[in-house]
């Protein structure tokens, strides 16, 4: 999120916007990235259990994963515009669980949106949280396309180091204090 760590409503929907797949663009990223059959091949597509041709999934993770970086962006704009500062976003650690639930098809139109359903403090990075997102696909037909489980991190605002570690930052930048350590063990 491009809001501050302390700033993030839990269970706040943000639609990220949609797109509409073609016939011609799903094969196109299928010939360069995923060229099975039923994604390159509209004709052998037909007789595939598919039905015919559908988009490769990481075709749907990507537009999605477009959607959501260009929303980013624009939520960083709308707060500069408002006098804010926005927050920092950070990169994710992973993703938790990713499932394509029905296929796209030349013609679909799909919408995505994304919600934070949780946040804490990370245990391993001072000054960062977690955050815990799913990231939703659905269809112009109301059908989930696509659901993720994805964390991520964001900067917190008001974190003020503990003395403890700006001491163990300082000494880490001492030249051959780590090699005397080293020695002495």
């Amino acid at each position: 999120m491009t809001r501050w760590y302390e700033d993030i409503t839990l269970d706040e929907a943000f639609p990220l916007g949609d797109h509409s797949f073609s016939e011609a663009e799903i094969i196109r990223f299928a010939k360069l990235y995923d060229p099975q059959y039923f994604h390159a091949d509209p004709e052998a597509a037909r007789h595939s259990h598919f039905g015919g041709l559908v988009a490769s999934g990481w075709h749907t993770v990507t537009i999605g994963h477009r959607l959501m970086v260009d929303a980013l962006f624009a939520e960083g704009e709308r707060l500069r515009g408002l006098g804010e500062e926005p927050g920092v976003s950070g990169p994710s650690p992973g993703v938790n669980k990713m499932q394509f639930k029905a296929p796209v098809r030349p013609g679909d139109v799909v919408s995505y949106t994304l919600t934070v359903t949780g946040k804490r403090p990370s245990n391993s990075i001072p000054g960062w949280g977690l955050l815990f997102n799913q990231l939703d696909a659905v269809n112009q037909r109301g059908e989930l396309v696509y659901h993720a489980e994805l964390v991520g991190f964001s900067k917190l605002r008001d974190y003020k180091m503990p003395l403890r570690l700006k001491a163990l930052a300082a000494l880490s930048r001492v030249p051959g204090l780590q090699s005397l350590l080293q020695r002495a063990r």
